[in-house]
């Protein structure tokens, strides 16, 4: 059965187009995926993103099962800071990307990929053993909106919320609009911007207080749709298109969240610290199409006339007009920034440039 958020009804009646993502009805689009991501861009947009995941897990051994779980040192996570790693296999493969959060002394919050609650629960319950944790998975208690664009900040302070006492990659409990709920500095468009955890019987209320706090700020609700486009140029990987089971972090391109020095084992810890010493056979690489064609996840990729690849992410980018994509290849160094590889695209070979990402120059949060 399809599930649905607490804001469904909202969806409905603000016209949006519905559709099934990772076992839930959301809404893809209210408008259209270009006039919502230039308001993320321009303004600030409201999303739904009350399908994704929170497990809080707490107790005396904490830390160390959660730094046994995932390449980032958890034991350096200061109160109220945010990291973002991986949930690793034996093979170094990724299980999912999570963002887990420091809430209190051996007491933490991770956000899941809503395609993933499932396979992550039970993977971190099968390591549990040993460890004096409990494991609280309370995804159907809590909705998550996101409120992001440069305008955020405007909004949130217009609600009372004193914004300057939250850096980037936080996390604070905070009262607004009467309601007590967790705020974090994160998200997943490349711009500025908060997430808001909420109790799913309030969930209506802040949405439509937010809606009606920004609106002189050019605040839109935005759908999954735009969501996708804006997180595909800020170069940010989406699980099962850029992130699987058969990729490591270092594969991903995700070097800069595996700390070198950290000393406590972790799954996959072997195979991960070799291919930082050693290198990696394939790795993730970002394309701009040299013609109107667009790169589609699965499309193969050629150079020198021979298959080294295939896309995972593409997309047309509103911001730039340029097609766009992300494509795994095979680790040569002449595939490089500047060099020409062909995509192929119903049967015929199409030229795309190399090119540095993210395909968009990130906004600065407040540090």
């Amino acid at each position: 059965m399809v599930k649905q958020t607490y804001l469904h009804d909202k969806h409905i009646a603000l016209g949006a187009k519905m559709v099934d993502f990772a076992g839930w009805h959301m809404p893809v689009q209210y408008t259209s995926i270009i006039e919502e991501h230039k308001t993320v861009r321009e303004n600030a947009g409201l999303f739904d993103v009350s399908h994704m995941g929170e497990v809080f897990v707490c107790g005396k051994d904490a830390t160390d099962f959660l730094n046994k779980l995932v390449p980032q040192d958890i034991a350096k996570l200061d109160y109220e800071k945010a990291v973002y790693c991986q949930l690793t296999k034996e093979n170094g493969g990724i299980v999912d990307d999570l963002i887990i959060y420091k809430l209190g002394i051996e007491r933490y919050l991770i956000i899941c990929n809503a395609s993933r609650v499932d396979e992550d629960i039970n993977r971190i319950a099968n390591l549990k053993n040993g460890f004096d944790v409990e494991i609280d998975n309370q995804s159907h208690n809590y909705s998550l909106l996101a409120l992001q664009g440069p305008k955020a900040v405007d909004i949130m302070k217009k609600m009372g919320y004193d914004i300057q006492n939250q850096q980037s990659f936080t996390i604070k409990p905070a009262k607004i609009a009467g309601i007590k709920l967790l705020v974090s500095r994160t998200g997943y468009t490349g711009e500025d911007g908060f997430e808001l955890l909420v109790e799913n019987e309030k969930a209506q209320y802040l949405w439509d207080k937010i809606l009606e706090q920004g609106q002189e700020f050019g605040i839109k609700p935005i759908g999954l749709g735009a969501r996708d486009t804006l997180r595909l140029e800020a170069a940010l990987h989406l699980y099962g298109n850029d992130l699987d089971e058969d990729t490591t972090p270092i594969e991903a391109g995700l070097s800069w969240s595996v700390p070198k020095d950290k000393v406590a084992d972790y799954s996959g810890k072997e195979v991960i610290t070799e291919q930082i010493s050693r290198g990696v056979s394939k790795k993730l690489i970002g394309l701009e199409m040299l013609n109107r064609n667009i790169a589609r996840h699965g499309y193969e990729v050629y150079f020198n006339g021979e298959k080294v690849g295939y896309v995972t992410s593409g997309c047309v980018s509103p911001s730039t007009g340029k097609n766009i994509a992300l494509a795994y290849v095979n680790n040569n160094k002449e595939i490089c920034t500047g060099s020409c590889v062909q995509v192929m695209i119903r049967e015929k070979l199409h030229d795309a440039l190399v090119v540095k990402r993210p395909f968009i120059q990130k906004r600065n949060r407040v540090k």
